[in-house]
């Protein structure tokens, strides 16, 4: 199996699961007992904290530990500045996670740009027609297709607007500098699993001063916003991940950018018309190509074929439905269910992104033979 899902999933890195270990077997304590146990996992959860808030350069106290990047923004999307007047502004090409919360809460819609953008002139124009917005929601880093989308500007028009600004940076921490990021939003979203981290922990990470509603009431985790039993081996095995994530940031753009160029290449030449890379602007790691026939069939026959990839998020795998990223950037409805998207990680080699490009080759011939 050659693995090309990266943006649904990562290993877990080895630094990450040794970090780990000790709070899943002999300091298994409660972070909120009062012994001895207790309060050693306290302190993990102290430490992993401070090392993810000086990784994002923000303050510990902004710092939510959530149960994953889902969680994360639907606690966004329905609880900052919730009582504030005014709705939320989104963008069409946002996770699902958060466009269904946003739904429930008098929510606009912004445009994006057939190349997947997001301009700031699409958020002034989106403000100015809406009125008062109290939020404005726009992703770093599109998880379909990969596009990279102009994030301070984008904070500034709505900030200039009178609107707070929460980005989702699921996408990001191996690509983007996230304290860049972190500097003009007022909140954002992480997800360890995207980076060699566990699955099942996230961050929400909201300024001073922003008004954030409580999202799970019966206990005093996390200032008493979200309850329930911390997970210390999770917060711990996140903040290892991201800090290697960022450290290692120019090695994995370096890398997956020139196995992703000659994987898209290869195909481009052989297949020529049969096949478009969507977006532009787009995170080295992310390689999203619509092809002229195929659809879900190509998945089956790659998938078999020995090439794991997806038609998207993998949180809509299920979905018959076509990609709203991609209706959202104006194409049409049976072309929007014909995406296929490959992404790449640290651990990809050269010899498996050639290899896994002769085969979309093949696989592709074969099928519309057949």
């Amino acid at each position: 199996m050659i693995y090309l899902d990266y943006a649904a999933t990562s290993p877990v890195r080895r630094e990450v699961l040794d970090a780990m270990l000790p709070y899943l077997t002999q300091q298994f304590g409660n972070a909120d007992s009062l012994h001895a146990l207790g309060r050693q996992a306290a302190l993990a959860l102290r430490a992993a904290r401070d090392e993810i808030a000086a990784v994002l350069g923000v303050a510990p106290y902004e710092v939510y530990f959530t149960s994953g990047g889902t969680e994360a923004d639907n606690w966004a999307a329905g609880g900052i500045a919730r009582d504030a007047d005014g709705g939320i502004l989104v963008s069409p090409i946002e996770h699902t996670a958060l466009l269904t919360p946003a739904s429930r809460r008098s929510a606009a819609v912004c445009r994006v740009g057939e190349d997947g953008i997001v301009s700031p002139g699409h958020v002034r124009d989106a403000l100015a027609r809406e009125g008062g917005m109290s939020l404005v929601c726009v992703m770093a880093v599109n998880n379909e297709t990969g596009c990279v989308q102009p994030v301070a500007e984008l904070a500034a028009v709505a900030h200039d607007g009178g609107a707070y600004f929460f980005s989702d940076c699921v996408q990001a921490a191996c690509s983007c500098d996230l304290k860049e990021i972190a500097r003009c939003c007022d909140a954002l979203s992480l997800s360890a699993h995207k980076a060699g981290g566990p699955k099942g922990v996230g961050v929400l990470v909201v300024k001073k001063g922003v008004p954030l509603s409580a999202l799970i009431a019966g206990g005093e985790q996390e200032r008493g916003l979200r309850a329930g039993t911390s997970n210390v081996a999770g917060a711990v095995g996140f903040a290892c991940a991201l800090r290697l994530a960022q450290e290692e940031r120019g090695a994995f753009v370096r890398h997956t950018g020139s196995l992703r160029d000659a994987f898209e290449q290869r195909i481009l030449s052989e297949l020529g018309g049969e096949v478009r890379v969507d977006g532009e602007r787009r995170a080295p790691n992310i390689s999203h190509l619509t092809f002229a026939r195929g659809g879900p069939a190509l998945l089956s026959v790659l998938d078999l074929a020995g090439v794991a990839c997806s038609g998207g998020a993998a949180c809509s795998a299920h979905s018959t439905r076509p990609s709203h990223v991609l209706m959202a950037m104006g194409r049409p409805q049976e072309e929007a269910l014909r995406g296929v998207r490959f992404s790449f990680g640290m651990t990809t080699t050269q010899e498996e992104a050639c290899s896994a490009a002769e085969i979309v080759i093949e696989s592709y011939k074969k099928m519309i033979r057949i």
